[in-house]
């Protein structure tokens, strides 16, 4: 039923963006270069607590037991990329991520692979 006062706006649909909003004292995107979607974020100090109690924070951390890339630890979460990078940034910021470049590929071998699985497809 609406009210006169119904702008068809639940609270609880905004819950966890406004919590992540909150998380990051407003901050909507990150200065940061270094954190692409391909980036590799690793944790630097395996087996301690973080310093930084908030459950997102601690996942992140839980996530980062093994290298992620960044995209990864956004999906895992379910937090949007730019959110997802602004607490990373912190993470780095404290010491407790290490940032690893993306493995380079090489051109050749990835035109090798893809002719490779064409032929295949093709039966030959």
């Amino acid at each position: 039923m609406s009210g006169p006062h119904d702008d068809g706006w639940d609270e609880e649909d905004a819950g966890p963006v406004v919590r992540l909003y909150a998380l990051t004292r407003g901050r909507g995107r990150t200065s940061r270069t270094d954190l692409t979607l391909d980036t590799m974020v690793v944790d630097a100090s395996p087996g301690l607590a973080s310093r930084r109690p908030e459950p997102e924070y601690v996942d992140i951390v839980r996530l980062c037991r093994v290298a992620q890339s960044v995209a990864e630890v956004s999906a895992q979460l379910r937090i949007p990329l730019a959110l997802t990078k602004i607490l990373l940034g912190d993470l780095v910021d404290d010491g407790r991520i290490l940032v690893r470049a993306p493995a380079e590929t090489s051109d050749t071998a990835d035109l090798g692979l893809l002719r490779s699985i064409a032929n295949s497809l093709r039966g030959g």
